[in-house]
């Protein structure tokens, strides 16, 4: 009999939804299916207080006496060195389906998913190219074989892994970084540790800040305010550049979002979110120079124009 499987979901690529389905066999319908909502995010109006005044309870520093230092770019967790990968090219619906739970690990993306460039850049920074097998789906033209076969959901991304497939960026980032090998992403210094749960939890609240100025004419109200609680949060350890002083899952998680928002902001509202905010040109400039980032970044023109149809083609 063949071995049976959990797939587990929640915040994808694009939707919100959790799930858990459990199936009794690779190829058969889903038994019971049961939706959960995420966490509500922060309240917008959270943007106006200062970081400092919402997590003194982490003994945050202060920022008056910090000094200007240099930092070394990070190697391990980085990628750095590492030759470039040829990417597999996109499976559409004419695409026949891999060997599914033939007991290779593979990472169902898309290349123009940034959810899915959240795991994507996770395990390139792990050094796991060789056992984490991409698999591109294109999202215009799935192939029926993925949510008949591997991910009910029908989103990106899922990694399938010991006869499960998982879902959600967040979760996925995290279960790389546990289960396999590679430099840790995450400190093991307990206040760093918390401060990666507050940014966390925030990722969804800084989306919808900064989304909600896309469609305003000339409003950037929301978005200064998402943007400086990114700056004074990269205030806080005086270690590195990052937001936890070296490069981590919580720059992994912002990345690709930061990646869309700066260009797109820059062309249509000639808003430049680097000025004024010094902490968060400097975790750009930096961010640039990881490897196993660069491998997973679009053309900013290509990435302009998506987002130019999605949010202003109804206006």
């Amino acid at each position: 009999m063949a071995a049976s499987r959990v797939i587990y979901s929640s915040a994808l690529c694009p939707s919100n939804s959790s799930a858990k389905i459990t199936n009794s066999h690779p190829g058969s319908a889903a038994n019971t299916i049961s939706f959960t909502r995420p966490p509500l995010p922060l309240n917008p109006i959270h943007y106006q207080f200062s970081l400092s005044s919402q997590l003194s309870h982490l003994n945050y520093p202060d920022k008056r006496r910090r000094r200007r230092r240099s930092f070394p770019t990070p190697t391990m967790a980085a990628g750095v060195g590492t030759a470039a990968e040829i990417l597999p090219p996109t499976l559409d619906s004419s695409s026949k389906p891999p060997a599914i739970f033939d007991g290779t690990t593979r990472l169902y993306i898309s290349y123009t998913c940034p959810y899915a460039q959240r795991v994507w850049i996770t395990r390139n920074c792990k050094g796991l190219q060789d056992k984490i097998t991409l698999v591109p789906i294109d999202l215009q033209d799935r192939p029926a074989w993925y949510k008949e076969k591997v991910y009910p959901p029908n989103k990106v991304p899922s990694l399938e892994h010991n006869n499960e497939v998982r879902g959600e960026s967040l979760d996925l980032i995290k279960y790389i970084d546990n289960h396999f090998e590679g430099p840790s992403l995450i400190p093991d210094d307990t206040a760093k540790k918390q401060f990666a749960d507050v940014m966390f939890s925030f990722t969804d609240s800084f989306y919808k800040a900064i989304i909600s100025s896309f469609k305003q004419e000339g409003s950037t109200e929301e978005t200064g305010a998402a943007l400086d609680y990114i700056e004074t949060a990269l205030s806080k350890f005086s270690d590195g550049p990052f937001f936890l002083g070296q490069f981590s899952l919580v720059d992994i998680a912002y990345a690709p979002f930061i990646e869309r928002f700066k260009p797109f902001l820059l062309e249509v509202k000639n808003y430049d979110i680097t000025v004024g905010r010094p902490k968060l040109a400097a975790w750009i400039e930096e961010l640039n120079l990881i490897e196993g980032y660069k491998q997973t970044r679009s053309d900013p023109k290509e990435l302009v124009e998506s987002y130019k149809k999605r949010f202003l083609a109804k206006l």
